[in-house]
């Protein structure tokens, strides 16, 4: 993506900030009415799972933020004074973090001992409230979140203007940034033919060591745990632009199942961003609760199940996206059996049992659930 074209994003989100945040408070005025904003509800009352495109979304629920509601005007400053922010970190050609975000934007107020915000966690909910509310990734916002997770494979990058050729990064990988947008990111020559997701860093070194992208022709990734959205933005692309087909390789406990729902429908926390990050095509293909009997794995590998574990599988059993028959089984022999695994477990086999048996066996006999 070129400069202008960087250009033309940047002038289309500052509109949509002056359209929500300063030409809809001018029309108050004008009207004589109080000045309020209609804010999308970002709570699980206003999640919905969509059936036909298999995504959790956020619903039209609004509440009104009022600036003469004595328990509103805080917050209704405070988004003000975030938009206002974005809108001048665009203007700039500048990115951010949201830690920097929120030191830019606490002082003090007038001549009070008041402050703007009092931390970081009253400034993070508001840069959610404007991504929903004008329909922009926070990355549009030039805001950068934490940065998280690794990738290397059969694939050539522009990052920034550099080219990176992710078949050289060696045993650490190209670490992923927080942005990853087409203005930022392009991909270039691919010779890939899949992406195989890895949840811990660990287990992603065990198939970088082994040359597994390359051996198998694939582009290999983690998210250090729970993806972040760099991550998950990505695969997404990988996905969409490249036509690559997405693998999932997570633990077998409910966290790791979730993880994968997450990659595959979104999470809740950013239902509003699920289109633009989730892949509902992207395939579990391990750890299964009844690889243990499969490959006979001993039982001292296995971990038992606490009071924490059993609570979240009984709530991903009431998800609409954990529904499916073969879901259930799944959910159901892990809380029956009493038990976990963790990928680490088929080291039991041999160190590279997973890398050179386990994975490409289930690729090959499309042995995976989607």
């Amino acid at each position: 993506m070129d400069k202008s074209t960087r250009e033309e994003i940047g002038k289309e989100v500052i509109k949509r900030l002056k359209e929500k945040f300063g030409e809809a408070l001018i029309a108050n005025l004008k009207e004589e009415e109080a000045l309020s904003l209609d804010i999308i509800v970002r709570a699980f009352s206003n999640i919905i799972f969509d059936e036909r495109e298999q995504l959790i979304k956020l619903g039209s629920k609004t509440q009104s933020r009022a600036f003469f509601n004595v328990g509103q005007t805080r917050v209704f400053m405070q988004t003000l004074l975030v938009a206002n922010a974005c809108k001048s970190l665009i203007e700039s050609g500048k990115t951010t973090s949201i830690r920097s975000l929120y030191y830019s934007t606490k002082h003090n107020i007038g001549n009070t001992k008041e402050n703007t915000f009092e931390e970081q966690g009253e400034s993070n909910p508001i840069i959610e409230d404007i991504e929903v509310n004008i329909n922009a990734l926070r990355e549009e916002l030039h805001l950068r979140a934490n940065s998280k997770g690794a990738m290397v494979g059969n694939l050539t990058i522009i990052d920034s203007g550099d080219e990176i050729d992710l078949r050289k990064m060696g045993s650490g990988g190209w670490a992923v940034p927080s942005i990853v947008e087409p203005h930022t990111i392009q991909f270039k020559k691919c010779d890939a033919k899949f992406v195989l997701f890895i949840e811990k860093d660990t287990v992603w070194g065990r198939f970088n060591e082994d040359k597994f992208w390359k051996k198998h022709n694939c582009i290999i990734v983690h998210g250090g745990g729970q993806p972040p959205r760099g991550v998950r933005r990505v695969v997404k692309r990988m996905h969409e632009e490249l036509k690559l087909p997405i693998y999932v390789l997570v633990d077998n406990d409910p966290w790791g199942f979730y993880i994968y729902s997450v990659v595959k429908q979104g999470s809740m926390k950013l239902a509003y961003e699920s289109a633009r990050m989730a892949v509902p095509d992207a395939k579990f293909i391990g750890l299964s609760s009844y690889d243990q009997e499969k490959y006979t794995l001993p039982d001292e590998v296995t971990i038992k199940l606490n009071d924490g574990d059993k609570k979240r599988i009984k709530e991903l059993l009431n998800y609409k996206w954990f529904q499916k028959k073969e879901w259930r089984k799944e959910l159901e022999s892990m809380l029956k059996k009493g038990v976990k695994l963790e990928l680490e477990a088929l080291s039991s086999k041999n160190i590279a049992f997973i890398t050179d048996t386990y994975l490409p066996e289930k690729i090959e006999r499309k042995e995976w659930l989607s």
